[in-house]
Order: structure tokens, then C-alpha cells, then sequence
């Protein structure tokens, strides 16, 4: 048994809602432009609904889109900029760019749109949401290029929502979105590109950062969860195997993997969230243990005894309200855990906001 099988224990509050998610759909069974369908019309009203009347005075943060030219495309990116500016306008803010989650296949800009504003508010932080492009409709890697790709824009555009990266660079992400940017936090250690203005910080919100099929020997007996916890509501064993069918991803595909890299060292300070009663619990624990004993600054919360995801579906019980406070301390630690700049090279100099395409957005 796990050492960590208590943090399965059902939430007092969260218990009653377990018998309702026990009927939830089987994902191998439904076409998924469906799935993607009830998605946007069905859950994510339901969950800005909720949020709408916490939302900090429009006149807070400005809010632009921007499309951002990738491989055969573009995306869009949301911009997100504390208001005012200070007296002169020159006032400048640290940047966050987060990837969205919703098992690699559903989500957007509005998944988190409203919660992104409050934390853009409360911790006087830019932000770059990312609306990557989604499997199947494309396969990995490419939204995790997508992702990277808009990592660069940001960083090369800081003055569009006033960010300076020496106040901060974090790349955040929830769930699917935590995989890829634990992905990009490794990719950037080694980009040349990104040296004068590296990463400053991850957050990783329940992330996946192992394929269930690449288990080594040495961590087979770490990694209990996605056993003990394989029926778990919300997101259980078998629609994480729907995720890989659709992702076309294989096993032995090393950057799928990001607890596998071969070294964990120079990675910046890393904030982790973990449900008690998902299948990834256990991955995303040796990942924060594999972290700090590779020299990296940890913190860790735990939320014992509910789902996967939970917080987006029932984001009125006490666990989920603290998940939320947490992602804003979590942040507020990453930006102390931040170096002073020195001589380093200003994150302003890259700067080509005039060509950007901009969309307003209120």
C-alpha cells in the first residue's frame, strides 16, 4: 500500500457528490467533438457563472488578445495587465503565462479567464493566457509547441502589458496545462534564447509528469496511485487512457515524461498543488521530492480526500476555496523566491510590440 493511501480519504464535503460523479460519461465512448461541444456550452457557464460576482472593478486590469503566429497557424493569447500604471504609465509588473487545463482536448481562454483576473489583481502580476491548439484535432506535440512558442512571444513582448521578467517569469499551469509547462521549464533551461531572462518559477497545479506506461523499476513502488485511485471520479484511469489514444503519444516519447529528464538541477523554484484522491498523486509527490533533492526550492499542498479537478466543479467547498488561496500565495512565494538583478541584461530589450495584432478585450 502507498504511504500516502490516507490522502485518499474522502473530504467530509466532498462525499456527497461522489455517488453523482460515479455515473459520469465513459470518454472512449462518445465522439469527442460532442465532448469538446458540452464542454464550452455546458460547464464552462456554469463555472464563470460562479466566478463573475468575485471579479475584481474593471478598472483594476486591462484586458487585450493578441494573435501569435505558430507552426501552420496562429493562436491567441490573453493579456492580462494590472491598472493604473502608475503616474507616468511606466509602471511595470512581474509576468505569469499560463497554460489552461482540460485533459489536453478541451478548454480555452475562458477556462480560467475569471480567476486569472483576480490573481492579476490581488498579486499585481501580468498575465499571458494561452489558448493552444487541442488533440485530437492535433496531436502531440503540438500544442506543447504552441505553448513554447507563445512562452517566447511573451517574453519578447513584455511591453504590451507592461511586464518587466527581472520583477518575475513564471510558467503556470493546471492539470494537462502543468505537464506542459513542466515540459517548457525544462525545455527553456537549455534554450539560448531564453539567457538573460530566464524562468523564474513554475507552478505546477495537479500535474501529470509521467506516462502511466514509463514507469522504471526504482519508482514502481512510489507510484501506487493510479492503481489505488484508478476509479477516482472526475478523472479516473480510464479516461487518462483516452487522453494518450487521442494525444497519439508513445511511451518511450522521453519529453512526455519530464520525471524521467535526465537532470532536474537549474530548474527554477517550483510551487506544486495535489489532490489526495487522484491517480497522478503519487507522480506529482516523487516529482516535488525529485525536485528538492536536485537543489531546487519546493512547496508542496496537499488537498486530502477529493478529485482530481475538483475545484472547478465544486468550487464552493472549503478545500476548493483554500486550492484557490494557495494559487495565490503559491505565486506571491514564487516571486519572493526571485534574484535581484545584477548586471543582467534588461528583459526589455527584445521588445517588438509595434507589429504585434491586438484585439480588445473588456
Amino acid at each position: 500500500m502507498s504511504q500516502y493511501a490516507h490522502l485518499s480519504e474522502v473530504d467530509p464535503e466532498f462525499a456527497p457528490f461522489i455517488a453523482m460523479l460515479r455515473s459520469q460519461r465513459d470518454w472512449s465512448e462518445e465522439d469527442i467533438s460532442v465532448q469538446q461541444e458540452r464542454f464550452n456550452s455546458v460547464f464552462l457557464p456554469m463555472l464563470m457563472g460562479y466566478r463573475r460576482p468575485r471579479l475584481p472593478a474593471a478598472s483594476t486590469y486591462r484586458v487585450n488578445d493578441y494573435s501569435v503566429p505558430v507552426e501552420d497557424g496562429e493562436i491567441t493569447v490573453r493579456c492580462l495587465t494590472p491598472t493604473p500604471c502608475g503616474s507616468t504609465g511606466r509602471k511595470t509588473f512581474p509576468l505569469l503565462v499560463w497554460i489552461h487545463g482540460g485533459a489536453w482536448m478541451f478548454g480555452g481562454l475562458d477556462s480560467d479567464d475569471y480567476l486569472l483576473r483576480m490573481i492579476c489583481v490581488e498579486c499585481q502580476i501580468s498575465i499571458v493566457n494561452v489558448d493552444f491548439r487541442l488533440c485530437p484535432q492535433q496531436p502531440f506535440p503540438v500544442g506543447l509547441n504552441d505553448c513554447y512558442t507563445a512562452l517566447k512571444w511573451a517574453a519578447a513582448h513584455t511591453r504590451l502589458y507592461q511586464a518587466n521578467l527581472d520583477k518575475g517569469f513564471i510558467i503556470a499551469g493546471q492539470s494537462s496545462g502543468a505537464h506542459y509547462a513542466a515540459i517548457i521549464a525544462l525545455r527553456a533551461r537549455e534554450d539560448p534564447f531564453f539567457r538573460g531572462r530566464a524562468i523564474s518559477g513554475q507552478l505546477l497545479q495537479i500535474p501529470h509528469v509521467i506516462h502511466a506506461h514509463a514507469y522504471p523499476q526504482r519508482y514502481k513502488h512510489e507510484l501506487l496511485s493510479m492503481e489505488q485511485n484508478k476509479d477516482a471520479p472526475l478523472f479516473d484511469r480510464g479516461r487518462l487512457e483516452v487522453c494518450y489514444d487521442r494525444l497519439q503519444v508513445k511511451k518511450t516519447d522521453r519529453e512526455f515524461s519530464p520525471l524521467l529528464a535526465n537532470s532536474h538541477q537549474g530548474l527554477p523554484p517550483t510551487y506544486i498543488q495535489i489532490c489526495g484522491l487522484d491517480p497522478l498523486r503519487d507522480e506529482g509527490l516523487l516529482y516535488e521530492r525529485i525536485l528538492r533533492q536536485s537543489g531546487v526550492a519546493t512547496k508542496l499542498d496537499i488537498y486530502p480526500g477529493v478529485a482530481h479537478g475538483f475545484q472547478t466543479v465544486f468550487p464552493h467547498i472549503k478545500a476548493a476555496v483554500k486550492y484557490d488561496e494557495d494559487f495565490s500565495n503559491g505565486i506571491k512565494w514564487l516571486l519572493s523566491k526571485v534574484d535581484k538583478p545584477t548586471s543582467r541584461p534588461s528583459s526589455r530589450r527584445s521588445n517588438r510590440s509595434s507589429k504585434a495584432h491586438r484585439r480588445r478585450r473588456s
